[in-house]
């Protein structure tokens, strides 16, 4: 039974008044409203308690009323969630649905089992009015609001006055109470779930509300639950029958729409200072706006089917704090619950902290983690693969082990609550009286290739919320290339967090980095949350360390070698310190797996700083390693003073080694200055690993040498340990030190990549990542800076770079031709189809790099490859036709010479129709029979596309907007008669008449000799159907990316762009983009016939053959509804349009390397003209002057007659001598499947006069 009322009396006056006041609907005033919740809380005091949590600038209450089980205590079991409504005073139905809430959820309990359960299981308060000075001055009807029922009495507006991430917002207590009180109420009830309820229109926004650029609207800013936060916002909008059609329909805004009904804040309008952002970073609590209405202060007799419309979705948004996980973190040894130990969820950067009783809550969507509890001092706890279900939440409770010893208690132990803005000045802290010294490491022996993989996998599962293992590439025998990261969040790289490294034993018998690196690890990850340095470090920086790069050598090299080289080189005997591309000397020796695999590993990551560790010395050793002229002299490069500071700071720490003297024994004539030296004064070193770094990625890179001992005894590590960790700490703090920021796009505010950074007087530039950040080691001192990319107008900025810490320095570029906001001038934008905007938004994530890899881990599928049987290809064909009926087509090309069918397979959400407006992609393998390779990933990739078409959201949206042809085999014929395992054989090269059919494509008719073969004339019918705009054939024998053209029957105004896309392929591939296929013959690679990039298409009656002339050359034609594809490089183009009747139309439009095609709508006008003059003059001249016309034409007629012979006698001499012309075009034009490109991109209207003389010049 639930409570009963001791007064029955009371509760029937009660309940009379409430009906009274649901038929008599109105707005309640300040005194009115505290009076009806007063008798609210009298009439249920077992479900109800009303406080306050401030007062207004004039007095008001801010009242609060909890709903929940036995409201007088504090349940740690129920999560608490939290409405907010009227925080903009005008904005008035919040307040009102707010009190009939509660006025729902008390009536309701004991009654209704959905209210019955949500009260007795949450922690329910409900603020009806936020702003209620605000609202006294309001006025009913007023539905556009008033300033001054906007703000509080002090006139600012609340929801601007919350301290921001990107922006510093000063608000005063005095000027803003009602926020003050709110921040402390936050902060103090650690609330799980909340929803702020405004008006102006209908939709659920999320955040983030701005971003870092502060662009008015169009800027998704992401918060790291993003997904977890549109789940959310999506609940209540599918729960409000006007929300969840996306179309307010507000009479001042009538074209507004919402996809789903939802929106990202930012990307609506920029809000700094908003509550939503403040409540997620720093209140453990994911908050959403919610805007009920379109009137903001509706008249009253409205109220009522407002409820009526809200009344499920306020009740489903809450329901929606129970899900994710929930639990308790206990104490091992009492059981006792640990506050403020941090819940860490990996792969989502935004952590959340227990509560004083050990409790937590965290949200999160159906899906599979790995969730940690980290406690400073305690064994941090992991738990892997935890299944969160739809519905109610998942319990997982941690037990923490006995804890180490506590430093004493401080402001700088306790680790944050969730991820913000970190200090871009890390300094190393001086430890105080209050701290503890930190845990020294305890493992020093050597470790074998086993013990060290041990050593890494346990600290890896011990420690997983900050370090991660992978490899990245084997040695020659086999055995991992490892790297440990070390970070907040290890697996991703974090914008505007740059990354470090360490490499150890290059050298396999020069063990003491190897141990070190060791030892640092362990160092890092024991100290995380008690050391407040090591804290620092790892929180602002993401760190690699790879122990060992030479693990063979290290197996045969033995203890007790001092200056041997036993273990030196890698298990071929190449020293891999001589193994990399050299600036100076043609290195020949074979590139080693080691070598290559380091080289990827080096340009798949932004890294900034490095340090390569050997031994056999003791001094820091800096770029160049070599010179020209291959003597030992100073090889000075451009950054050397850089070089310098960094060199310091680690020699400055090792006394011996700043000393000068390394090694008096063994080389009693040997003196370094401040323990460092130019590589090259040294002694030359070609094709070393530092100089590489330098030059071919951003990464500045120093080589150290630790001991003169390269294998010393095992009793004798701990010296080198204490001698070098504070060096290692200094070295990593130096990533820290120049200049950092951002190149964005000033209209957009995406990041731009690949935007070069130049510093002027330095000739060495870097580039920015993937989401447009950089940082450029710079010393202390003032620069010009300058930041340009393609397609954008360079920018210079002057920045002044401190001594102990990096000035961040951002950049926001304007594209090319751009007015001052950014903003092409093109004429009014076109509207922008919702879809569309958002398939762009798509096109642009995946253009980033980390968006591709997250697409691919996304889809990871077991794959079971083998060579399969021309028979077998055309069974898998038909297989993927029978089972993924709807979004695939299967045709006849053609037929081999020996009657083989060649199949082409189209992928498309509705294949069988024609979509003018989808550019049409073709992949093509299998010309040469004996390179198959090609042919078994293409007919991998089509079962992937149709696996995860309707599974993978990125796969569908690629399906349903683009048309994908793939030819897996072109030459069955050879197919069938080609050897696996014969790599160099031309067996099956040919069709089956002996022709390569590679050298059986030609640009046009007028210059075949003999008739083309069966399969090549298939493939040129599928060639030359209009639409396709992007082909990439497939082929083997090398390991590149080649486009056209051999042999040009045009001018080759498309190079740019075809290596553009050519390098768009190479740089993707794990290899190819190292230049360096290691193939013992070259062969034809994989190359591209390029075309595609839509750029625009016809507006109002579409014009089909209208020609597109860009940048003066390049042609193609309007197809049917008047669209067009064309692919161009990156950059600033411009476009012509050009139909018979209509006047000629140009336009300039900028092409981005990471966004999507633009959308250009081109609308032609009718030409009224008359050879450039009004129709009407023309007429009326032409009237006044036929009579001498009709005589002209007589006198013409004559003249003509008499010279008719020459005329037919020059034309019969032209004919003569075609021959010859055709000729010559046989000689020259004889060349590769490439050349046919020339006939897909050349205007199909030229008479054979204009190609002739096309192709002689």
């Amino acid at each position: 039974m639930y409570h009963c009322f001791s007064n029955k009396t009371l509760k029937r006056k009660w309940e009379e008044n409430v009906a009274l006041f649901l038929t008599s609907i109105k707005y309640y005033n300040y005194s009115e409203l505290t009076g009806l919740l007063q008798t609210m809380v009298n009439t249920y005091p077992h479900i109800s308690n009303l406080s306050s949590v401030g007062r207004s600038v004039q007095g008001r209450e801010l009242w609060v009323m909890r709903i929940t089980k036995d409201p007088n205590t504090d349940d740690p079991g129920k999560p608490r969630f939290k409405y907010v409504g009227n925080m903009h005073g005008d904005e008035t139905i919040s307040r009102q649905v707010l009190v009939y809430l509660v006025d729902y959820l008390l009536t309701k309990y004991g009654e209704d089992q959905r209210v019955t359960e949500l009260v007795n299981t949450t922690d329910i308060y409900i603020m009806p009015s936020m702003n209620p000075d605000g609202f006294e001055k309001s006025v009913e009807g007023e539905c556009d609001g008033t300033d001054e029922g906007r703000v509080n009495a002090r006139k600012i507006d609340l929801n601007r006055s919350f301290p921001d991430q990107f922006e510093e917002t000063v608000v005063t207590k005095e000027d803003a109470p009602e926020v003050w009180s709110i921040i402390q109420w936050i902060l103090a009830k650690r609330f799980v779930l909340s929803a702020n309820l405004h008006g102006g229109t209908v939709v659920a926004s999320y955040p983030f509300d701005d971003s870092a650029n502060h662009q008015i609207e169009g800027s998704y800013s992401r918060s790291d639950d993003d997904l977890l936060f549109r789940y959310l916002a999506r609940v209540y909008a599918k729960n409000h029958p006007v929300m969840r059609t996306g179309h307010p329909n507000c009479p001042d805004n009538p074209d507004e729409s919402f996809e789903e009904g939802i929106t990202n804040g930012a990307r609506w309008y920029d809000v700094p200072g908003g509550m939503q952002d403040f409540n997620y970073l720093h209140g453990n609590c994911l908050e959403i706006t919610v805007e009920l209405s379109c009137c903001k202060y509706p008249p009253a007799s409205e109220l009522r089917s407002e409820w009526d419309m809200n009344r499920e979705s306020l009740m489903a948004y809450m329901e929606m704090v129970h899900i994710g996980l929930r639990g308790y973190v206990t104490e091992a040894n009492n059981g006792s619950g640990l506050p403020d130990v941090r819940i860490v969820v990996a792969g989502i950067n935004h952590n959340l902290t227990t509560g004083q009783h050990g409790e937590y809550y965290r949200l999160l969507i159906p899906g599979q983690y790995n969730i940690s509890a980290i406690a400073p001092g305690y064994t941090t706890q992991t738990v892997h693969n935890v299944l969160v279900t739809k519905g109610k939440a998942t319990e997982l409770n941690f037990t923490s082990s006995t804890p180490a010893p506590e430093p004493t208690p401080s402001a700088e132990n306790k680790a944050p609550a969730s991820s913000g803005n970190r200090s871009d000045s890390p300094p190393p802290p001086t430890a105080g009286p209050e701290v503890s010294p930190p845990l020294m490491p305890q493992d020093f022996r050597h470790h074998n290739y086993a013990d060290m993989e041990l050593f890494l996998r346990r600290h890896s599962v011990e420690f997983p919320a900050i370090a991660h293992l992978s490899s990245v590439g084997r040695s020659v025998q086999g055995h991992e290339l490892y790297v440990m990261v070390i970070s907040d969040n290890p697996t991703v790289h974090e914008h505007g967090e740059p990354e470090f490294k360490y490499v150890g034993n290059m050298h396999g018998n020069e063990v003491v980095g190897r141990e070190l690196l060791l030892n640092l690890i362990e160092y890092l990850c024991r100290n995380y949350g008690n050391d407040p340095e090591v804290t620092q470090l790892v929180n602002s920086t993401r760190i690699h360390i790879m122990p060992s790069m030479n693990p063979d050598g290290y197996e045969v090299a033995r203890e007790g070698d001092k200056q041997g080289y036993l273990g030196r080189n890698n298990s071929n005997n190449f020293d891999l310190n001589r193994n990399f591309p050299d600036q100076f000397v043609n290195i020949t020796e074979p590139r080693q797996p080691e070598t290559e695999a380091v080289m990827s590993w080096l340009e798949s990551v932004p890294f900034v700083l490095s340090a390569n560790l050997h031994g056999g010395s003791l001094v820091v050793n800096y770029p160049y390693d070599d010179d020209r002229e291959g003597v030992s002299q100073y090889s000075k490069c451009p950054d050397d003073e850089v070089f310098h500071q960094v060199s310091r700071a680690y020699a400055q720490e090792n006394a011996l080694m700043h000393k000068g003297h390394p090694c008096e024994m063994l080389y009693p004539e040997e003196y370094f200055g401040e323990g460092i030296t130019n590589g090259a004064n040294w002694y030359n070193v070609p094709g070393g690993m530092q100089d590489w770094n330098y030059l071919n990625t951003n990464c500045f890179e120093v080589t150290i040498e630790l001991g003169c001992v390269k294998f010393p005894w095992e009793k004798d590590l701990p010296k080198y340990w204490d001698q070098n960790q504070r060096s290692m700490l200094q070295f990593i703090h130096q990533v820290h030190r120049g200049v950092k920021g951002t190149v964005s796009d000033i209209h957009t505010g995406s990041g731009i990549p690949d935007a070069t950074i130049c510093v002027e007087g330095i000739d060495h530039n870097v580039t920015t990542a993937q989401t447009g950040d950089y940082w450029r080691l710079l010393v202390p001192g003032t620069f010009n800076l300058i930041a340009s990319a393609r397609g954008y107008e360079p920018m210079k900025i002057y920045a002044t770079i401190p001594k102990d810490r990096v000035e961040v320095v951002d950049f926001k570029l304007s594209r090319v031709g751009a007015g001052p906001e950014g903003r092409l001038p093109a004429g009014p934008p076109p509207t922008q189809d919702p879809s569309v905007e958002e398939f762009q938004n798509f096109i642009h994530y995946l253009s980033q790099g980390e968006g591709l890899e997250e697409l691919v881990r996304s889809t990871a599928t077991e794959n079971r490859y083998r060579y399969r049987s021309e028979r077998e290809i055309a069974e898998s064909l038909r297989g993927l036709l029978l089972n993924f009926p709807k979004i695939t087509s299967l045709r006849s090309l053609g037929q081999s010479v020996d009657f083989r069918t060649i199949r082409a397979l189209e992928i498309s959400n509705q294949p069988d129709e024609a979509e003018p407006s989808e550019p049409k992609i073709r992949f093509v393998a299998g010309i040469h029979g004996n390179a198959p390779v090609g042919t078994e990933l293409l007919l991998e990739f089509a079962t992937f596309l149709c696996m995860n078409y309707g599974k993978n959201p990125a796969i569908t949206r690629l399906i349903n907007s683009t048309r994908i042809v793939i030819l897996p085999l072109i030459n069955p014929d050879g197919r069938q008669l080609a050897e696996e395992k014969q790599c160099t054989s031309t067996r099956g090269m040919a069709n089956a008449r002996g022709k390569d059919l590679d050298t059986d494509f030609f640009g046009n008719a007028s210059q075949r000799v003999v008739e083309a073969q069966p399969e090549t004339r298939a493939v040129m019918k599928l060639i030359l159907e209009r639409g396709q705009t992007l082909s990439v054939s497939l082929d083997g024998g090398a390991l590149l990316a080649t486009y056209p053209y051999d042999k040009p029957v045009q001018t080759v105004e498309k190079e740019g762009t075809l290596k553009y896309l050519a390098n768009v392929y190479a740089r993707n591939h794990p290899r190819m983009h190292l230049g360096d296929p290691r193939c013992p013959s070259t062969g034809q690679g994989m190359q591209l016939e390029l075309m595609l990039y839509s750029i625009s298409w016809g507006n109002g009656k579409p014009i089909v053959g209208a020609m597109i002339v860009m940048n003066g050359g390049v042609r193609v034609y309007t197809a049917a509804g008047g669209f067009f594809h064309a692919l161009l490089v990156p950059g600033s183009h411009d476009i012509e349009a050009i139909a018979d009747g209509y006047q000629h139309q140009r336009q300039k439009v900028v092409v981005s390397s990471h966004e999507a095609a633009s959308v250009v709508i081109i609308s032609l006008n009718m030409d009224n003209r008359i050879f450039g003059l009004p129709r009407e003059f023309v007429v009326a001249a032409a009237a006044a002057s036929m009579t001498a016309l009709v005589l002209t034409a007589c006198i013409i007629w004559c003249v003509c007659s008499a010279k008719s012979n020459q005329q037919k006698d020059g034309f019969h001499r032209l004919r003569q001598h075609r021959d010859d012309y055709e000729d010559e075009i046989r000689l020259t034009s004889m060349g590769s499947k490439k050349a046919l490109l020339g006939h897909e991109f050349q205007d199909e209207s030229e008479s054979d006069e204009e190609t002739l003389y096309a192709n002689k010049l």
